[in-house]
């Protein structure tokens, strides 16, 4: 029989090109909501979403700043690859369990994403710019709350390519003791 939550994690690929159809309020707040029933650390519930238009002003500055960081000359897309929807997950400053926390909610959201039938790409590229001088700056613009810090991003929308998910060596990868 057939199980379609693994059927979404073997179909599931980044997306690096996306339509310019825009989600709707209803695909993005199911997409949400898999991110907020993400399980914490000490249930702490730490994590905070901030989402954002992907044609918004600030990301062509986080771009810039990201590749300024990288010492990267121009680039053939932005770091979103031009998806139109834009989550940025931050977390409380100091609790151990931030990272692993905001790993559990952005693969939730990967997975809802993908079986709503729309692309995903998980974003850390822009770790250093959300964390380096213009941290504050970014901070307000992507408005994540005072005593928070930026862990991870998502881009959302309609997938324009046809990526198929990466291969794997499972005899490699896999030891059993």
């Amino acid at each position: 029989m057939p199980n379609g939550v693994l059927e979404t994690i073997k179909n599931r690929s980044s997306a690096r090109a996306y339509t310019d159809e825009k989600i709707s309020k209803s695909d993005l707040d199911i997409i949400l909501e898999a991110g907020l029933q993400a399980p914490t650390g000490m249930n702490k519930q730490e994590i905070h979403f901030s989402v954002i238009n992907g044609d918004h002003p600030i990301l062509s500055e986080l771009d810039e700043e990201k590749r300024r960081l990288r010492e990267q000359g121009e680039q053939p897309h932005n770091f979103y690859y031009e998806a139109p929807t834009l989550i940025f997950l931050s977390a409380e400053d100091g609790f151990k369990w931030s990272k692993v926390d905001a790993g559990i909610a952005v693969e939730n959201m990967t997975l809802a994403a993908e079986s709503l039938g729309l692309g995903t790409l998980i974003i850390g590229c822009v770790y250093d710019a959300l964390h380096g001088e213009k941290q504050e700056y970014f901070s307000k613009a992507l408005q994540i709350p005072e005593g928070y810090s930026f862990e991870i991003a998502l881009a959302v929308g309609y997938k324009a390519d046809d990526k198929t998910p990466h291969e794997y060596d499972y005899k490699r990868q896999v030891t059993f003791i």
